[in-house]
């Protein structure tokens, strides 16, 4: 029986509808898991343990209660168990990763024979997932965990040489993992010299504050009347700082906190290395924390973050340095005509905040999967 089903003739007799069918059933399958990914990553826990649970009450979903798709619509968005409302974007992950694997396996080469397509697919497969997953936690958290740029660049770097077809249908071993390292360097290299020339024409930012502000430094984030900014959005090169003329500072010790120095009208500036307090300096290891009153606050900003220089490394290595370079161009006009729809729609309160630029990166790099790429080469190489 098994030699019959290791046939090739079998599986090219095999209708096109049932490989279609098998591609979008993965997709809602990963996409359930994905779920778990989107939520839980960002939050430091395992993907694994505990099993699926309703986040309210705790309750233990059973394998009937977690079907994709079908379990979201039966409880009527509703936790079996508590009734808690549940989250239309688990159905939204589990549709839309059908959908795109569905779109993965249609946009391979299948010609008359289905199995030499399908290593391809579940390879296109799996990078969609980590773009999908990229995109939903940046848009909620504005992060794009390592899991998945440093474990993205592993895996398109490992698969390009189990498929080197990921680089083309000619690609031998040597060159798929020549495209991929070459990806790489070049999908980091471009968006960190973005980041860089960005950090250098629009690096500063000033926020005017009423008179007689309080604004705090605290261990991790510069504290204002409206709003907070964690360090780690400012802090990356030795040139960057906050500073400030303060009416008032207080600046608390740790080995003397109850009595702080202070200083009145004096100018205060906060690098990596150094507090510096009118003409006095501290190690910031050694400040619990800073209390001005200030009318205005200046700031090194970021472009972009490095988690976008790792993410667009992480697609390099899949899909090579012409891929990389075509995510970053086509990112960028779905960025503007997305602006300009806000615009156009008087949303400008979403125009103007912060908005994550992973998930324009990751549909670009979508777009070169399911065709982009091909149309692109066509295009170049008549």
């Amino acid at each position: 029986m098994f030699s019959k089903m290791l046939n090739p003739d079998i599986w090219t007799a095999v209708p096109f509808g049932f490989w279609a069918l098998c591609f979008f059933v993965f997709g809602a399958i990963t996409g359930s898991f994905l779920n778990v990914c989107i939520y839980r990553l960002p939050r430091g826990e395992s993907i694994v343990s505990p099993p699926s649970h309703c986040p309210h009450c705790g309750y233990s979903i059973p394998w009937w209660l977690n079907i994709p798709l079908v379990t979201w619509l039966w409880l009527r968005a509703k936790c079996a168990n508590c009734h808690a409302h549940i989250s239309a974007r688990y159905f939204l992950v589990e549709l839309l990763t059908a959908l795109l694997f569905l779109a993965c396996w249609l946009a391979t080469d299948k010609a008359t024979d289905p199995l030499p397509a399908l290593p391809l697919a579940v390879a296109f497969c799996l990078f969609t997932a980590g773009l999908i997953t990229a995109t939903f936690i940046d848009f909620e958290h504005f992060i794009i965990p390592d899991e998945i740029t440093y474990g993205g660049m592993a895996a398109g770097f490992i698969l390009s040489f189990a498929i080197p077809s990921l680089h083309g249908p000619l690609a031998t071993r040597p060159s798929a993992l020549t495209a991929s390292f070459a990806g790489i360097v070049a999908g980091a290299g471009i968006i960190y010299s973005v980041l860089m020339l960005g950090k250098w024409l629009f690096g500063r930012q000033r926020f005017k504050l009423e008179a007689g502000s309080p604004v705090t430094f605290t261990e991790h984030a510069l504290q204002m009347p409206a709003q907070e900014i964690p360090f780690e959005d400012i802090f990356y090169r030795r040139s960057d700082h906050i500073a400030l003329q303060a009416a008032t500072c207080r600046v608390f010790l740790r080995d003397a906190e109850a009595t702080p120095r202070e200083f009145a009208d004096t100018a205060v500036r906060l690098t990596m290395r150094v507090l510096t307090v009118g003409g006095e300096t501290f190690d910031p290891e050694k400040v619990a924390r800073v209390e001005c009153v200030t009318d205005e606050v200046e700031a090194t900003r970021e472009a972009m973050g490095l988690g976008d220089v790792k993410f667009m490394a992480a697609i390099g290595s899949f899909i090579g340095w012409q891929g990389a370079i075509f995510s970053l161009v086509a990112s960028s006009v779905l960025g503007v005509a997305v602006s300009l729809l806000l615009v156009a729609a008087r949303r400008k309160e979403l125009w103007s905040s912060k908005i994550p630029y992973g998930p324009y990166i990751a549909a670009a790099a979508l777009i070169w999967v399911l065709g982009g790429g091909a149309w692109v080469m066509r295009l170049l190489h008549p």
